[in-house]
């Protein structure tokens, strides 16, 4: 089952169950079962679903014991199923960056804490963002390149950018060509944004387009650069690729440090933090960190 709703099924996967189906009565019994559960999932709760499946990642061992625990429970839904790690074609779990080669010759990177789907037919090469952050190289292709947010679409016009889905809207930044932005209630709203430039929108409108930063894309690399920012700013970047919480207290949030920093490394980078600046890491657990002021 999970083998089939997999993105790169083919006719062998399909042929392969079907052997499989008839080799044993024991396996239509079990095929029986899966499609009395997919009966039962309009009436379910999504709520529930996305609780049973949250811990689940990739890998089809991962799958098929999360597969087992919905046969027993039968208590999930469709609709969070869709909204699990196994319901996206690229997943990147927290503190991962993954590079992939799409089919028609385009390179997608995902930084940490991501899910992308891949939709590809004859008119269109769409990739759909549902969470995180990601940098498109676009490949040679006619058919035009789109990636579709929560907030609206950008459509690449020959190009290298990246895309990150905040809460509540999009920000996209262009290191090559150019791209077309358009917010998802405001389409006729379209706006252009060039190499160097970067633009934040939401579903109603678009932002105001500005100068991009240098180092947007140093996550490629395993870095985290920061220029003069402040420490609750570097603090809330780092938190993306670290479990828990990751806190700064009131006083020192407003202290600005600049420094080019090893994202695999988040324990070094806070031990860097107590050389460069008059603070502290008080920790009451692994996941539970909080940078104070240094007492004299």
């Amino acid at each position: 089952y999970v083998q089939l709703k997999d993105s790169q099924a083919d006719a062998s996967t399909e042929q392969a169950w079907q052997v499989w189906l008839h080799a044993d009565p024991r396996h239509a019994k079990a095929w029986q079962r899966l499609q009395q559960l997919q009966q039962r999932l309009a009436v379910a709760s999504p709520q529930l679903a996305a609780a049973t499946l949250q811990g689940a990642r990739q890998g089809r061992r991962q799958a098929l014991k999360v597969l087992g625990l919905l046969l027993g429970a039968g208590v999930v839904g469709w609709q969070g199923y869709r909204a699990s790690p196994l319901s996206a074609d690229y997943v990147t779990r927290v503190g991962e960056r993954r590079r992939v080669m799409l089919a028609d010759g385009s390179r997608l990177e995902l930084n940490t804490d991501t899910r992308v789907d891949i939709h590809f037919d004859s008119a269109q090469r769409l990739i759909r963002l549902q969470q995180g952050e990601i940098l498109v190289q676009t490949g040679k292709d006619t058919r035009p390149l789109r990636v579709q947010s929560a907030d609206g679409r950008i459509s690449a016009l020959g190009t290298r950018f990246a895309v990150r889905q905040l809460d509540g809207s999009t920000r996209v930044t262009v290191e090559e060509h150019a791209v077309a932005i358009q917010p998802r209630l405001a389409e006729a709203n379209e706006v252009r944004v060039a190499a160097g430039q970067t633009m934040e929108f939401s579903a109603q409108r678009a932002g105001v387009v500005q100068a991009a930063t240098d180092n947007a894309s140093a996550w490629t690399q395993g870095m985290l650069v920061a220029v003069d920012w402040r420490l609750d700013r570097l603090l809330g970047e780092l938190s993306r690729y670290r479990h828990g919480h990751l806190g700064c207290a009131p006083e020192v949030a407003a202290m600005h440090l600049s420094g080019a920093f090893q994202l695999d490394d988040d324990e070094a980078i806070l031990a860097s933090l107590q050389d460069a600046l008059p603070v502290t890491v008080r920790r009451l657990t692994r996941y539970w960190v909080r940078i104070e002021k240094r007492e004299a």
